[in-house]
């Protein structure tokens, strides 16, 4: 796995490796921004994930992950952890920790 020093040096790096989408976590799934397409969370893989730790303020916190639809769309989620991490549904965690578990 590659390591960054920074959120921004990753995904600029994801896009020019073919991740140009962005996914944002909804209620009931996830969306991919710029097609404004709902996405089956169960027809998704996590090729990577990276962690960045804010270095001056805890609340810097997130994580990214370079995911892949059955559908064909590559692209980025970013989500903060901490004090403004968002509401996910319980299948967006049960995928996420499936991958969490592989890459560890």
């Amino acid at each position: 796995m590659r390591h960054y020093e920074t959120l921004s040096s990753a995904i600029n790096d994801l896009r020019t490796r073919g991740y140009i989408h962005d996914f944002v976590i909804r209620n009931d799934g996830m969306e991919c921004v710029d097609e404004h397409r709902k996405l089956d969370v169960e027809k998704m893989d996590v090729d990577e994930m990276y962690r960045f730790e804010g270095m001056s303020n805890p609340d810097d916190n997130s994580v990214l992950y370079a995911i892949t639809s059955k559908e064909g769309y590559k692209g980025v989620l970013v989500d903060a952890f901490g004090m403004y991490s968002e509401n996910i549904a319980p299948e967006m965690i049960k995928l996420m920790k499936m991958h969490y578990e592989s890459f560890t």
